[in-house]
């Protein structure tokens, strides 16, 4: 679901996955889309499709926040492989602690406060 939202405002799918409390989509940056709207519309369109098709949630929601990393060409493969073994890999680690891990290694200042929702 989350990848044909994405073909249809032109940001081609390569892999999309996750878990249940995050996901990760690995796509092609259209030229007419900024990636806020992208993901502004991922968000929409995902809510109302899951609110149509399980009453039970009724009340989901996405946080407010999102990540958007570029990958280079070298790493696709990588990437694409981290997000096909999602499941597998949070039986190690947290989302949370994952994402503490990565902004320190890629020397990203962050404040918690801002983080989670």
């Amino acid at each position: 679901m989350l990848g044909g939202i994405s073909n249809q405002h032109g940001c081609i799918p390569i892999q999309v996955g996750g878990v249940e409390d995050h996901v990760h989509i690995l796509a092609r940056q259209s030229r007419t889309i900024t990636q806020s709207d992208w993901v502004k519309e991922l968000k929409r369109a995902s809510s109302i499709w899951i609110k149509d098709r399980e009453p039970a949630m009724k009340d989901f929601s996405w946080q407010s926040g999102y990540g958007v990393f570029s990958v280079s060409v070298s790493n696709l493969e990588s990437v694409r492989d981290y997000i096909a073994r999602q499941e597998e890999h949070h039986r190690k680690t947290t989302f949370q602690d994952e994402l503490r891990s990565f902004y320190r290694k890629h020397r990203v200042d962050f404040d918690e406060r801002y983080v989670w929702d």
